[in-house]
């Protein structure tokens, strides 16, 4: 059965469900709006699917229409990540609908979540993030920006998103430490090494009053003055790897994961890594442990004698 469209309208009892866990994710979980707006994607494809086999209602839900659904998305060549949030998100629902006594049973719980393959994060090199620092040297505001930019996002591990909306009242006076705002808008204060406090200190002191006054609050700008936002952030990220001659794919978040890997690698406790980081869980951050050992393993099979 092809897969619902966007066109087709949710039926009232199965949207009122749906509105009503999307708001309680919103208002007492304090879920982000990318993760809420995920979801609502997730679960409107679901439930446009099952409504066109013949739901009506949360409380017709069974498991072999769950089934036939995963299976419907794994025959659209769907990624398995992408049926395992899928199905994380169906269950959450259906949860919640039983915690509201909406539902009497858990159609989903005997489902196994499908096995993922985990990849390890794409890093970099020391010399390479140095290489690519080093791209935005000149004296142009622009330079300035991108090298700050750079900085704070390698030196506190940031998400492009949370250096993206850093105001200037997330700056403390000396510039040792930001306030950044992650995911559920939660808060976390991150130390910055010298290089980054350098670099952020001339940006605010010379290239950001070029193109905008201190009545802004945002630190990063672009040459109108606004806000820096996501997209001309991955620009200027590839055009720093462009201009740094580095012959791989970089996005902001590779900085992100090259900051953890170089803190894990030298000896960093992975608690004090998952902090800096903002993960929820520790689980998210053991990845890094992973990438550890590989370190260790070409280490031994370059210095060792039989390695």
């Amino acid at each position: 059965m092809p897969p619902g469209t966007e066109r087709d309208p949710l039926l009232p009892s199965l949207a009122a469900g749906l509105e009503d866990f999307l708001d309680t994710m919103r208002v007492e979980a304090g879920l982000a709006r990318n993760t809420l707006s995920a979801y609502r994607g997730d679960l409107e494809r679901f439930l446009r699917w099952a409504q066109r086999a013949g739901l009506q209602t949360w409380q017709q839900l069974e498991t072999p229409l769950v089934v036939d659904y995963l299976t419907a998305r794994r025959d659209e060549k769907a990624a398995e990540a992408t049926v395992a949030r899928n199905l994380v998100a169906l269950r959450m629902a259906v949860r919640h609908l039983i915690q509201e006594g909406q539902l009497e049973h858990d159609p989903t719980a005997l489902l196994p979540a499908p096995v993922l393959r985990r990849l390890l994060p794409r890093t970099l090199t020391a010399e390479d993030v140095e290489r690519l620092l080093s791209a935005c040297s000149g004296d142009s505001w622009r330079d300035q920006r991108d090298r700050a930019f750079l900085e704070v996002l390698y030196a506190c591990g940031a998400r492009v998103s949370e250096v993206c909306n850093l105001g200037t009242d997330d700056l403390e006076p000396e510039l040792r430490v930001l306030r950044l705002t992650g995911k559920g808008d939660k808060t976390r204060f991150v130390p910055m090494g010298e290089r980054a406090r350098e670099a952020l200190e001339r940006w605010l002191q010379d290239g950001r009053k070029r193109v905008a006054s201190d009545r802004r609050p945002e630190v990063f700008l672009s040459k109108s003055g606004r806000p820096f936002d996501r997209t001309n952030a991955w620009r200027r990220v590839k055009a720093a790897a462009v201009a740094a001659d580095l012959n791989i794919r970089i996005t902001p978040h590779t900085l992100r994961h090259s900051f953890a890997t170089h803190l894990i690698e030298g000896g960093a406790d992975l608690r004090a890594v998952q902090e800096m980081l903002g993960h929820a869980s520790i689980r998210t951050t053991e990845v890094y442990t992973h990438l550890d050992v590989e370190h260790v393993r070409s280490v031994h099979r370059l210095y060792h004698p039989r390695g």
